[in-house]
């Protein structure tokens, strides 16, 4: 079942990557949403995946979240948006977390976390070094 409104940024939702082929994500995993509802694009959310694998090298698209965002999981739990891996994909594939029957939760990104994300988006597309007279 997929949400049944359009994200809003900052939320972390659970997006099901299926159909997609290796060495793509190709799982259910958390997701950051990192663009608003933008016009013609109903149906479209940019995003950011969550992963609780350490990066190996210390790099800036590689953001260490505050907390840990699942609802059923430990706050403590260290986490990372892999901001290089930003990609645009149908709101169809996501869904909020399942925390009981009929129930749902939609965690929202601390306002530090989100601006982190967003920066390390532009360092992940190499923006973030781009000059005034580019």
């Amino acid at each position: 079942m997929t949400i049944p409104f359009f994200p809003r940024a900052g939320e972390v939702l659970m997006c099901d990557f299926k159909g997609f082929v290796p060495p793509e994500m190709v799982k259910v995993r958390p997701v950051i949403v990192v663009s608003p509802r933008l016009p013609y694009r109903a149906d479209i959310a940019a995003i950011v995946p969550i992963s609780l694998t350490a990066p190996k090298h210390d790099l800036p698209f590689c953001f260490k979240l505050s907390k840990n965002y699942h609802p059923e999981e430990l706050d403590e739990l260290p986490c990372w948006a892999k901001a290089d891996m930003v990609m645009n994909i149908g709101t169809y594939r996501l869904n909020g977390f399942k925390v009981g029957r009929r129930k749902w939760e939609y965690p929202r990104l601390s306002a530090a976390d989100l601006a982190g994300v967003r920066h390390a988006i532009l360092c992940g597309l190499g923006l973030d070094r781009v000059e005034k007279n580019d």
